[in-house]
């Protein structure tokens, strides 16, 4: 296995306010076990009542979450660094909604 790398650090908010980050670290290219890790991250969030950002993400991984359907927003912060979040997105017509 490969040196592991940072894809992205995690960023837990509520309301604007950052309570907690960590960074997803892998040895390998982004794959979609990675995206089922970020879908679950965002999934843990929403029932706590927050969301989460990727910071500094690996531009691999953001291309599949976008493949699969996670809607990448981007968010600049006050001190002009960039956040991006990830929500689900919702396709018009789409049976679960």
């Amino acid at each position: 296995m490969g040196a592991r790398v940072p894809y992205a650090t995690i960023v837990l908010s509520r309301s604007g306010d950052e309570l907690a980050s960590w960074t997803l670290m892998g040895g390998q290219p982004a794959d979609l076990g990675l995206v089922d890790e970020v879908a679950r991250w965002q999934l843990a969030a929403r029932r706590l009542g927050c969301c989460i950002w990727l910071r500094e993400a690996d531009r691999h991984l953001l291309d599949l979450l976008e493949l699969v359907g996670l809607r990448v927003e981007v968010c600049r912060q006050a001190e002009g660094a960039e956040q991006v979040g990830v929500e689900e997105a919702v396709e018009p017509g789409d049976p679960v909604v």
